[in-house]
């Protein structure tokens, strides 16, 4: 049961607030999976990470569902991180019966990289928001120093803050309710050992709820497939693709219909139907009808094994080709089966690259393997900074018309097409490269200048 302060220290709540801690005792938590040490020192939980064991979680006894969580945290060094679970769950079968936390956690993060408020998906989909999302939240925890955490959970919605900054936006379809918990990191190095993390100041709201103002502008990972949250709207995203029908796309051969075959929809998906690996040679290319100057485009993508596609943008149909439209290309491709990985320039044709010019710098972990669903991400500034991200992470940027561009394209293979990629504005498209590969909630933001 959560603990009222009493006394001097009751100045500390804030209004509508219950504590979790006491600042003396640490009833109503529990010690889950390692063997890290927790104690109460100076009116703080204090973690230790302990050599040889793995994430340890100290967690309430209680679980919530909505609610606003406040707290303080501090950690004394940049070589291990620590977080807070959210409507989390325990397994304790899990890791060879060592036990396993998994579920949502507001990751704490003091390395040069600067994730702290980022979400991490402990123990089961990894990274769901890397702060490459939202730059500006990015480097905000001062190691040394208490450093303040917000957390709010109100129906689907989780939303993140590092000391007052908005830095984390998340609609999740998985986890109604779950316990809270604070990490200790597990380690493997010696120098990792004997680390301390603190944790002070820890209140929780639960009635009354109201969603707080979220900064302007910052990303949303929609997991609700093909669908806009409120906040998304008031910030301009429109939907590609309602879910049920081809509206808004038509045969990038011509005409304004939809693919009469080739391309289907079922259950809120899109998908290429294989044909041998030919390019163009079914359905064909699907188009927006409209065309796009500078954009943010969202989309989320599976593959089949051994499956090629990819997402172009500035697709002007004016050159003339016998298979697929040109236009610059978000390459879509199973990096381990396919060809064409291996071909190009230094890996330039790989998955999330911009297909025969740039290659995408990719960590194997944000590389979801076929028949599972990844996020693919391009922005085109109104200054043509170009940016491709991949489950989160941005993993290439240029900039179109470049001095730097065209001397990639006079050396690729589209250095035949005049003034390639420049366009003022163009379609979006989804290549029909012969492979079954599926689309869905795909998302569109106008740039204004």
């Amino acid at each position: 049961m959560a603990a009222l302060l009493t006394g001097p220290a009751s100045a500390q709540l804030k209004k509508g607030y219950v504590s979790l801690f006491d600042g003396k005792t640490l009833n109503g938590w529990k010690r889950l999976a390692g063997t890290a040490d927790y104690k109460v020192v100076d009116g703080a939980i204090q973690g230790t990470t302990i050599m040889g064991s793995g994430n340890t979680f100290l967690v309430t006894e209680k679980e919530y569902g909505d609610f606003v969580l406040e707290l303080d945290a501090k950690l004394e060094s940049e070589v291990s991180n620590s977080g807070v679970q959210t409507r989390s769950h325990f397994d304790p079968a899990g890791y060879g019966g060592k036990g396993k936390v998994y579920g949502r956690q507001y990751e704490i993060d003091p390395t040069p990289r600067g994730w702290t408020g980022g979400i991490y998906d402990e123990s089961r989909r990894d990274w769901i928001y890397p702060l490459d999302l939202n730059p500006k939240a990015r480097a905000l925890f001062k190691v040394g120093e208490f450093n303040h955490i917000k957390i709010e959970c109100i129906g689907n919605e989780m939303k993140t803050w590092i000391n007052g900054v908005a830095a984390a936006y998340v609609v999740d379809t998985v986890d109604a309710k779950g316990f809270i918990g604070l990490q200790v990191h597990g380690i493997l190095a010696e120098s990792q050992a004997n680390k301390k993390v603190w944790f002070k100041n820890i209140q929780i709201k639960t009635t009354n709820l109201k969603p707080e103002p979220f900064d302007k502008g910052v990303y949303v990972m929609n997991f609700n497939a093909n669908s806009l949250s409120a906040y998304e709207q008031k910030n301009g995203w429109q939907l590609l693709f309602d879910g049920k029908t081809g509206a808004g796309w038509k045969s990038a051969r011509g005409g304004d219909k939809f693919p009469e075959k080739g391309w289907t929809i079922s259950n809120g998906i899109i998908s290429v139907s294989p044909s041998n690996g030919g390019e163009s040679t079914n359905g064909g290319d699907i188009i927006t009808v409209k065309q796009y100057k500078a954009f943010d485009l969202s989309f989320d993508f599976k593959l089949t094994e051994g499956a090629n596609s990819g997402v172009k943008y500035f697709v002007t149909l004016n050159e003339k080709t016998q298979g697929s439209a040109i236009g610059l290309e978000y390459q879509v491709l199973d990096d381990e089966r396919h060809p064409d990985a291996k071909m190009g320039r230094e890996g330039n044709r790989t998955l999330a690259s911009l297909y025969d010019l740039i290659k995408a710098t990719k960590l194997p972990r944000f590389v979801h393997p076929p028949n599972q669903w990844n996020t693919g991400r391009i922005i085109v500034y109104p200054n043509n900074h170009v940016e491709h991200y991949l489950n989160g992470v941005k993993v290439l940027e240029y900039v179109r018309g470049s001095k730097e561009f065209r001397e990639l394209v006079a050396i690729s293979k589209y250095k035949i097409w005049e003034n390639f990629g420049e366009a003022a504005e163009g379609h979006i498209l989804l290549q029909d490269h012969g492979n079954a590969v599926s689309f869905k909630s795909i998302k569109i933001k106008t740039l204004a200048p």
